[in-house]
């Protein structure tokens, strides 16, 4: 009976889609003083579609309706997402496609660690942590072009290490396309991250790693940041407000920490590496399971409050 019920269980986990989750503390003091406030949080677990495994969600974007997924295996996934009374109510899985250069060619090995997603003028901007760079796509996965990037992030032997790359991107009208490494650059101050246009560099001060970015206003951007200990098993997940066009002149700008969720508070945490804004003040952020049974895709719906 014990093995029939192993076995069950096993069964409807891998045919699972969406499942409920509790990432909130049961210390109500941990989750009222945060400038956010999660209003939802499901586990995600589906099947292959056309061969592709939906594993290592490494960013994500909202565009009406519709969310699509990138992994650093290089693969892209399509949703519609229902949203009802602040909840996921449903989420189905319309897509998955592979990247492919120019030529309809898979990408190959360090080719296709995609971290950085962000949708700007109806096309997909995906930044990559090995081979450095950021290439405009469409929704199907088909590269269009490589940008130009700051010059500071050309040069590979720059990064901190070579996994430690363009982990997040972002654009607007005004600034067009940001990006960020994970860690700051050999060549600079690490008490400070900085995120790059093509000419210009911000700078804030905060601790941890960059792993996701978007957009809160024209001028103001919101960063993503996570921190792990091995030893102790401690995770942080922390949002904060970058403010561009209030910088000093040693290009350092004001920021604001939104929320700083922390394991050894009672949040339930995953490796939250993706954001995106879905309309008015509601967000959705995404975890990465490091294709690890003992961790969890997470998808996660939250607001900023007033």
């Amino acid at each position: 009976m014990k093995y029939f019920f192993f076995a069950l269980l096993f069964f409807l986990q891998l045919h699972a889609q969406i499942t409920a989750y509790k990432i909130t503390p049961d210390n109500t003091l941990h989750v009222t003083k945060q400038k956010i406030k999660i209003l939802d949080a499901k586990v995600l677990l589906f099947q292959k579609k056309k061969g592709i495994p939906l594993h290592e969600i490494s960013d994500l974007v909202y565009e009406n309706g519709f969310v699509y997924f990138v992994s650093d295996q290089g693969y892209l996934y399509k949703f519609f997402i229902n949203i009802r009374k602040n909840k996921i109510s449903s989420l189905q899985y319309l897509d998955a496609y592979v990247l492919k250069n120019k030529k309809g060619q898979t990408l190959k090995n360090k080719k296709r660690d995609a971290e950085g997603l962000a949708l700007c003028k109806d096309r997909l901007l995906v930044s990559f942590e090995r081979k450095q760079r950021v290439v405009w796509y469409s929704k199907n996965g088909l590269k269009i072009k490589k940008i130009k990037i700051h010059k500071d992030l050309q040069n590979k032997n720059n990064y901190a290490s070579k996994n430690k790359g363009l982990e997040a991107v972002t654009c607007n009208d005004k600034y067009g396309v940001v990006t960020a490494p994970e860690l700051p650059l050999k060549n600079t101050d690490v008490k400070y991250h900085t995120l790059y246009t093509k000419d210009q560099i911000f700078k804030f001060s905060a601790g941890g790693s960059i792993v996701g970015m978007e957009f809160f206003s024209e001028n103001t951007v919101l960063v993503l940041l996570r921190d792990f200990s091995y030893l102790t098993r401690r995770r942080v997940t922390a949002l904060m407000k970058v403010y561009l066009d209030t910088c000093s002149e040693f290009r350092v700008c004001k920021s604001e920490v939104l929320a700083k969720l922390d394991s050894s508070n009672g949040w339930k945490l995953d490796n939250f590496e993706g954001l995106t804004h879905m309309y008015a003040n509601k967000y959705l952020m995404v975890s990465d399971d490091n294709e690890n049974m003992l961790q969890k895709t997470l998808l996660v719906l939250f607001e900023i409050k007033p």
